[in-house]
Parts: structure tokens; sequence; C-alpha cells
């Protein structure tokens, strides 16, 4: 006890202190603001201002020029003759007072006029705390005269929070801004009061749930009221007292509309004070806290699903009457401008709706109760268009709703073959159908007319390109997700019929905007008109034919916006396309072989070609339309996927040719890799030709990343994976056999584009090529032979002297064709082939053929590989770099004189 009573003590000394020291600091600063305010310039002004005036001498009235007396009563000058020393000089104007700069505050100020404000509040708060706490710990007064007591002096922290208002407001002393006195004491007032009732109700069982959570809405509330004379601070605390209230409240059986008719009733009241105010940190706060409050209680069924359809509406009415800007009761608005606060508000009520249709799987009520939602945010945005993003989150949220109503009843339909199981999903004969597909008619119709009515309304040009953008994405996406619920992912003619009138309501469309008068938005409006009728016609030939053509619609209508954005050149379009590009390389990567087990085991002419070529084809004349209009991010993508696609028609075809249609097989042989090896040569040949008239950087990484893939399968494929001499593999005939497919064409390939590069980069990557064609032709050779003296299957066959012989001599012969080849077209990097292989006959013929080789064909080896050297020594000498004999030179005859 005592302990407490000197600490308090020693409190009391230092806040006196405090306070002393404030007091003459405050003399120091007013007597220092008062010598500078008799230093400034004002003052001396002022007295030079206030001396007598030293006339001027009196002009010479007889010499100057007469002046009529009717000049004078038209100018309404006084006479001369009347004052002539007043008007010959005429005082200057006194200056304008100099404003003096106002110190920033010291430490000791902010000690003595901010913290101690700070601090008294909330030793204020805490005293009424402790003083409940210190009263149970030592038993002095019961439980009634404690809370009595608890009130009592909210009460009075209220009382002099109020009496200190009043007596600033008369006085001529304003209160600083962050430190008001009469606010701290209201907060302070407030908050033990909220405190009060609160151990009422929970510690002391003296209120019943119902009453404590009145009595603490009753408190909330008035502090809300009270910011309107003390300031946001006190607005903050209500607000977040207003809304933990019903969190410190509990009961076993919760009351869901007792809960949302408070919960409007803190709205109301907290919007209304926001607006009256212009807090914007308030509408926000409240906003979230009331997007927080429909969570609770999603999973309790239909009980609680008519409060929460009215706690969204109340939401949303209410946002809508007094936070968005421009209608109603909101605050006003600068026109052609989308205000955040404003299309953020609604947004959050379409969250909550959203999330109150998904949690009661689309029930009947929360359906029509979205549906108003969907409505009345149209409504407000065609109003105000401060609001107008929200209606691209009511687009995107009612396409959510449906799309998530379609997997929730096609999910169960894919996996299960005998349809759903009693218990697991939903069955589209128990869900309203019906309703949804009203509710769809509803919101294309009304998405699609406002978003064409919109436009030319608005100077901004934001405002109607999103209103269009909504028309057009609201009925597309509405009509795949009715075709995947109702059709199943299946043909449907009545599907596609209604896909061609969206599309003709479309094409209509951007006919009559066509025809305008150009205004803001309207060109890239008209282009998202555009692209819609290609989108719906794309979507009419999936709903019409097999399910692979939605690949194929799609990489149609990426042409058709490269097309359209030839005609009106508009960026957003060129990044259409290359999104529905990305879109099908996506949806190829989900499934690569377009229609699963459907695609079928003729070569060439199945599913694959349709679903690769197609897209392939289109994404090539997509890239040239959009080249003319310039070089941009856009135009790489759709060139990328030109090429994959390309690419991926090849190796696809290839592996189903192989396989007998087995495109998923794990491993590769032979024929599969030489054919990979064949094509990625050959397209990045065409693709280096290709670089040099479009300077795409696309097309050079492309070349670049084909011949590494080549490199790559060549070495590790070809030269060991598959190689004959190594595994058992039979490689067909003496001539016309797998070798020419997997090594002589793929090292005629590689020579062309060895030519292909030369000059256009650097030597060391045309000589690299140019290497591995030189190796895949030894290895031709090399192994052409072994077919010969082995057969088809020759992996483990023992090397005989007639073969290695008869490999000398093909080797040695290969060279001298280099050579003759390399003389003949002039070719150095011939020559340097050739001698690469000569060498490598000597070597072979001095390490192998030395030890290996007995009797007649060891001497016929050397025989002839030394009559080849002497001939290509003489062929150097005599034809590449003869010397021809120095003659002197001749002497010009002397010219005749």
């Amino acid at each position: 006890m005592f302990d407490d009573f000197g600490f308090v003590t020693l409190v009391i000394a230092i806040v006196a202190f405090i306070f002393a020291r404030k007091a003459r600091n405050e003399v120091k600063v007013l007597r220092a603001r008062l010598d500078a305010f008799q230093a400034t310039p004002h003052v001396a002004t002022m007295t030079a201002t206030a001396a007598p005036v030293v006339a001027a001498p009196a002009p010479d009235i007889v010499s100057a020029p007469a002046q009529s007396d009717t000049s004078a009563e038209v100018i309404g000058a006084p006479s001369p003759s009347i004052q002539p020393d007043v008007l010959s000089e005429v005082p200057p104007e006194p200056a304008a007072p100099a404003e003096v700069p106002a110190a920033s505050p010291g430490f000791e100020e902010r000690i003595g006029t901010r913290w101690v404000v700070w601090v008294g509040g909330l030793t204020l708060a805490l005293g009424g705390f402790f003083m409940v706490r210190y009263s149970i710990e030592a038993g002095l007064l019961g439980p009634e005269v404690r809370v009595l007591l608890g009130g009592l002096f909210a009460l009075a922290l209220l009382a002099v929070g109020e009496f200190a208002r009043r007596k600033e407001s008369l006085s001529s002393i304003a209160p600083l801004p962050i430190a008001n006195i009469p606010a701290i004491l209201t907060a302070a007032g407030t908050a033990v009061a909220f405190a009060t009732v609160y151990a009422a109700y929970a510690l002391y069982d003296f209120l019943v749930p119902a009453t404590a959570f009145v009595l603490l809405g009753i408190v909330a509330m008035c502090t809300m009221a009270a910011a309107l004379l003390h300031g946001p601070a006190l607005a903050g605390l209500g607000i977040a007292a207003a809304f933990v209230t019903p969190m410190l409240v509990s009961s076993g059986k919760p009351d869901y509309w007792a809960l949302y008719i408070y919960l409007a009733i803190v709205m109301a009241a907290a919007f209304g004070l926001a607006r009256i105010r212009l807090w914007r940190w308030l509408a926000l706060t409240t906003i979230t806290f009331a997007t927080l409050w429909t969570l609770p209680g999603l999973d309790a069924g239909t009980p609680a699903l008519a409060p929460h359809a009215f706690h969204v509406l109340a939401g949303f009415v209410l946002a809508s009457l007094l936070v968005v800007c421009g209608f109603m009761y909101g605050p006003p608005a600068e026109e052609g401008r989308i205000e955040g606060i404003s299309s953020g508000a609604l947004g959050a009520s379409l969250l909550s709706a959203t999330l109150v249709v998904l949690s009661s799987f689309h029930a009947d009520m929360a359906m029509v109760g979205f549906a108003l939602i969907v409505a009345g945010t149209l409504f407000v945005a065609w109003y105000a268009q401060a609001a107008t993003a929200a209606v691209a989150v009511a687009a995107g949220f009612v396409g959510v709703v449906f799309l998530e109503w379609a997997i929730q009843g096609n999910l169960d339909m894919l996996v299960l073959p005998g349809g759903p199981l009693a218990g697991i999903g939903a069955s589209p004969v128990e869900s309203s159908v019906s309703l949804h597909l009203a509710s769809a008619a509803i919101f294309a119709i009304g998405f699609g007319a406002l978003g064409f009515l919109a436009q030319g309304r608005s100077i901004s040009a934001v405002i109607p390109v999103i209103w269009s953008g909504a028309a057009v994405f609201t009925p597309l996406a509405l009509l795949i997700a009715l075709y995947a619920r109702i059709a199943h992912l299946d043909r449907s003619v009545p599907f596609s019929i209604l896909a061609v009138i969206i599309g003709a309501a479309f094409a209509a469309a951007t006919e009559l905007l066509g025809k305008r008068e150009q205004r803001p938005g309207l060109a890239i409006s008209t282009a998202l008109f555009a692209t819609g009728t290609l989108g719906a016609l794309a979507l009419a030939l999936t709903f019409a034919l097999e399910k692979g053509w939605l690949t194929i619609a799609l990489s149609l209508m990426a042409l058709g916006t490269a097309w359209i954005s030839m005609q009106r050149p508009i960026p957003f379009l060129r990044w259409l396309a290359a999104i529905l590009a990305g879109i099908v390389v996506a949806r190829m990567g989900w499934e690569p072989r377009v229609v699963g087990d459907l695609v079928g085991t003729t070569p060439i002419f199945n599913w694959l070609l349709w679903g690769y070529g197609v897209p392939a084809a289109s994404f090539w004349t997509a890239s040239i339309l959009m080249r003319r209009g310039g070089d941009d991010a856009p135009l790489r993508m759709v060139e990328s996927a030109a090429i994959l696609f390309t690419v991926l028609l090849a190796f696809m075809e290839i592996r189903h040719l192989v396989n007998g249609g087995n495109v998923y097989r794990s491993s590769s042989d032979l024929t599969e890799i030489a054919l990979q090896v064949c094509v990625a040569l050959a397209m990045a040949i065409g693709l280096e030709r290709l670089r040099v008239r479009s300077g795409s950087i696309v097309h050079n990484v492309s070349a670049v990343l084909l011949t590494l893939f080549a490199g790559i399968a060549t070495l590790g494929g070809l030269m060991f994976l598959t190689n004959p001499g190594i595994w058992y593999i039979d490689v067909g005939g003496v001539v016309i056999n797998l070798l020419l497919l997997g090594y002589a064409l793929p090292a005629v390939l590689a020579l062309l584009l060895s030519y292909t590069v030369a000059e256009r980069r650097k030597p060391a990557y045309g000589n690299t090529i140019a290497g591995g064609a030189l190796v895949l032709a030894l290895m031709f050779v090399t192994l052409e032979i072994r077919r010969i003296y082995h057969g088809p299957v020759f992996y483990n066959a023992s090397t005989t002297d007639a073969e290695q012989y008869t490999l000398s001599i093909a080797w040695l012969g290969f060279g001298v064709v280099l050579l003759g080849l390399g003389v003949i077209f002039s070719s150095q990097r011939a020559r340097l082939a050739s001698a690469i292989v000569i060498a490598l006959t000597v070597l072979k013929a001095f390490l192998i053929d030395m030890s290996s080789l007995t009797g007649v064909y060891r001497a016929l080896s050397f025989m002839c590989l030394g009559l080849v050297l002497v001939a290509i020594g003489w062929l150097y000498q005599r034809i590449l770099f003869s010397r021809r004999k120095a003659q002197p030179p001749k002497v010009a005859p002397a010219a005749e004189t």
C-alpha cells in the first residue's frame, strides 16, 4: 500500500515539475515572438508612413499647358489650381507585413504541449481500470459499487472533456491539432465506459448478452457521434469499438439477424460521419470491417442465408448513398475521374455477395441477392462515373460465379463414368438451372446494352472502355459456363446458334460505333466489340464441332485480332492477340494430344495436324500482320508461339508416326531422333535466312536454340544412345537404310547450316557446325562399311582385316573428295576438312593398320596412303599454291617526240 502511494507521489511530482517547466518555456517563447515581431520590416514601414510628408516644390502654373474644364470633368480629376502640391507627389503604398516563419517546436515544447496530454489521457483511462482492479484485490467494494464507480468515472471524464471543449471554443486559444485535451479526455471517458459495460457483462453477469450488446453499441455510436466535435481520433476509437463489440459479447446460439441489424446501424453512422467530415480513412475502415463480418456463419446453412443477404444489401445501399462520389448524398465528384473509394465500396459488396453465393452452393436466395447487387452496381455506375471501376469488378465476379457453377456440375461427371454418386458433388438435376439461365440472360443483356449505350457519355477514355470490355467479356463468359454445365463440353448446335447470335450483336455494335463521331475511348471500344465478334464466332465453331476445335478457334481468333489491329492500330489489340496465343500454348501444355485418345493412329493426317498446324499458320500470319506495326513485346510473343507450334507440329508428328500413335512413349529410337535432328537443322536454316530479312530477336534466338537442340540430340542420341555400333539396332538395307537418315542427311543439313551462317555470325559458330557435319559424315562412312561387312545388326561384330583396309580406303577417298570440292568451289573450309580426314587416316594407318593388318592388306594400305599423300602434295604445289617464276619487268618504249 505504501509502495503504491509513494510511486503515485513520485509520478505527481514529476508531472508537476514538467508543467512548471512548460509554463516557463511558454513565457520565453512569447517573449521571443514579441521581439521578432517588433524587429520586422512591417514596423519600420508603419513608422515611416506615420512621419510627415515633405511637400515638393509647386509647379509653374503659368508655363504649364492649359486644360479645359470638359476634360477635367470627364476624367474626374481635381483642378491643378486647387491642390498642386498634393497631386505632384503621391506617397508610396505601405509595404505588406512580412510573415514570421513559425519556429519548429523544441524537445521541451513537444513534451509539455503534446506528450503530456497523450500520457495524461492514457493515465486517466488506465487509472479507471486499475481502480477497479485494486478494489477487487483489496475487497473494499462490492461488484455493484465497482461497476457504479466505473460508470461515474466515465461520466466525469466525458463531462470534463465537454466542459474543456466549450471553454476552448469560447477562448481565443486554439488547441493543438495533435494534442487536443478535450478529445483526449472524451476518448478516455468512452474507453472507461466501454470497459465498465463489458465488465458488468463478462465478469459479474449483471447484464444479459442482449443488454450488454445494446449498451456497448450505444457507447460505440456515441463515441462516433462525439467525433463530430472532437476529431478523427475519437472516430477511430468508436469505429473499432463498434465492430469489436459483437466479438466480445458471445452467445451459445448466435442471432445473425440481431448482429447484422446492429452492423447496419454502425455502418450507417460510420458512413454518415465519414461523409460529413470527408474522412476517407473512416469509409475505408468501415468497408473493410463490414466485408470481414460477412465471413462468420457462411457455413451455417439456410438459417443464416437471409441475414447474410440482408447484411450485403444493407452495406451496398449505405455505401451507394453516402460513399460513392457524385451519387445521391455522396461527396462531389470530378467529371471523368474514377475514384478508388467509390469503386472499392461497391466492389466489396460484390465480393461479399459472391462469397454468399459460393458458400450456399448457388441457393436461390443467394443468387437473387447477387443479381440485385450486380444490377445496383450497374445502376450506380451509370449515374456516378467515379464508381465505373466497379463495373469491371462486377463482370469478373459474374464470370466467377457462373464458371464455378459449371465446374461444380461437371467435375464429377468428367471423372466418374456413371455420373455423380449419392452425396458426392452437386447434381445438375437438383440445382436451379432455370434460375441460372434467366440470370445469365439478364446479365448478358444488361452488360451488353449498357456497354454499348455508355459510349460517348464521358470525357475520359477509360470509362467507356471499361463499359465495353465488360459488355464483351460477360456474355462470352456466361455462354462458356452454360455450355460447360448443360452440354458437358460436348457438341451442341443450340449453343452454337446462340454464339452466332451474340457474334452478330457484337458485329452490329461494331458497325454502329464505327460510324459515330470520334469520342474519347470510342476507337478502343469499337475494337473490343470487333474482337468479341471474332470470339463469339470461334465459340460457335467450338460448340458445333469436336472438342479439339477450341484450340483452332482460339488461334484463329488471335489471327483475327491481329488483323483488326491493322485496321485500328490500338496497342490493346496487339496484347490481346498475344494473350490469346498464350492461352493456346497453355491449352496444348495441358493436353498435347489435342483431343486425348481420339487423336488416332493415322500418320500425318490426324488431329495433331489440325491442332498444331492451324495455330502455327495462324500465328505466322498474325506475326506478319503485326510486324507492320513495329517490333514490340506482343509481336515477339506471337512469333514465339508460331515457332513453337511449328516445331511441336513436326516433333509430335514424328513421335506419332514412329510410335504408332503413342506420343507419350518414354523412350526414343534411332529413327525418331534422326528425324528430329533433321527437322531441327532444317528449321534452323529457315530461321537463319528469315532473321536476316526480319531482324527479329525471336528468329535469332530460336535459330540458335534449334541448332543447340540438334547438337545435343546428335551428341547424346545419334552418337551414343541410339548408335548402331553400340546397341542392338537393325539399320535395314545396304544403301537405303537408317544410317542414311541418321547420319548422312544430318551431315548435309549441318553443312548447309554452316554455310548459311557464314559471314552472318561469328566464325567459331559456323566452324563448330561444320565440324559437327564432318563428324556425322565420318560416322556414316564408318557405320556403312560395317553394315556392308556384317549385315543390318553389327553392334558386337569383330573387325576383319579386309574391313580395316576398306575403312582406311573409304576415309582416304572421303578426304580426297572433300579436297576436290574445295578446289572446285574455292572453299577453304572444305580443304581444311579434307586435311582433318586425311590426318585421321594417317593416324589410323600408323596406330591401327600397322598393328592389326597383316600380309598384303598392310602393304596395300600403306601403298595407297602414300600415293594419295603424294598426289595431294602435288595438287597443293601445282594448283593451289603454285609459285610462278619471277620475270623481269617490261620497260615501256620511249615516247616519240
